[in-house]
């Protein structure tokens, strides 16, 4: 992306701000960013970051935008888009992050078709997310080089060539952060009953779950060959395992509440 491209972002909760965040951290000057909220606290947080901000596209007038960012809630979109596409120039993408919100449903609201749709997730917020991205098929190599960029500040990027899988996605790594934040959770709980001293029982479920994961990824064999390592037979682990590899144990929830996350995402996106 040329550092001189105009980024308009619409929106600034969580995800935009990391966004911002992510952008201003691998070099790219703040008055190349502009943000729309009319929440007055987020324009707040967007002056501290030296972005220029408004409530309205008239209080961030500039040439017209590269890229536009849709970090609204789904519900704001039929607002959003018409009075968003003027904002656009000729060859603009529109990256939308609104969860569920369908390349046909982005694309009939723009009255264009450069649209990519990208589901990140959470841990974004310390460069350390995922985003899968999808693209409409008016969207050239450069856009999509120009998405990949963006997204590729705040994590791990993964292009999918059917949106029918986003759903999936977004139930594997949109919701997934939220089944970890679980496990940690429920290991800290376990710790306590067991006696544990509540601090410690935090520090320990913490680094287990983060060193597991940090492990994991940085293997050259996949997780049940980890698993395998790790498990001394009729030994300490062996016993857990017995009782979470059981029938309907932790194979069948997880993939039942996988399975439950996509098809409520499938559900609302056909809102």
């Amino acid at each position: 992306m040329s550092a001189k491209q105009q980024i308009l972002l619409i929106g600034f909760g969580n995800m935009g701000q990391a966004l911002v965040r992510g952008w201003l951290a691998k070099g790219r000057a703040a008055a190349t960013i502009r943000v729309v909220d009319p929440v007055p606290t987020a324009r707040a947080v967007a002056a501290q970051l030296g972005v220029s901000a408004g409530a309205d596209f008239g209080e961030v007038a500039g040439a017209r935008a590269a890229v536009i960012v849709l970090a609204v809630k789904p519900t704001q979109l039929a607002t959003v888009l018409p009075a968003c596409a003027g904002q656009a120039a000729p060859d603009a993408v529109f990256l939308s992050i609104a969860a569920g919100k369908t390349l046909a449903a982005l694309t009939a609201g723009l009255g264009r078709a450069a649209v990519v749709r990208a589901m990140p997730n959470t841990p974004a917020a310390i460069g350390e997310g995922i985003t899968a991205l999808v693209a409409s098929p008016a969207v050239n190599a450069a856009q999509r080089a120009l998405c990949t960029e963006l997204l590729a500040a705040v994590g791990s990027v993964a292009w999918v060539d059917d949106e029918r899988h986003m759903d999936a996605v977004t139930a594997v790594s949109g919701s997934g952060p939220a089944y970890v934040f679980l496990l940690i959770e429920c290991l800290e709980q376990a710790g306590r009953d067991l006696g544990l001293d509540a601090a410690l029982a935090k520090q320990l479920a913490l680094a287990t779950v983060a060193g597991a994961g940090a492990y994991a990824a940085a293997a050259d064999v996949g997780p049940a060959e980890l698993r395998r390592r790790v498990t001394s037979p009729n030994g300490t682990t062996q016993a857990a395992l017995d009782v979470l590899m059981a029938e309907s144990g932790m194979r069948d929830l997880l993939a039942r509440a996988v399975r439950a996350a996509a098809d409520r995402s499938r559900d609302l996106s056909q809102a």
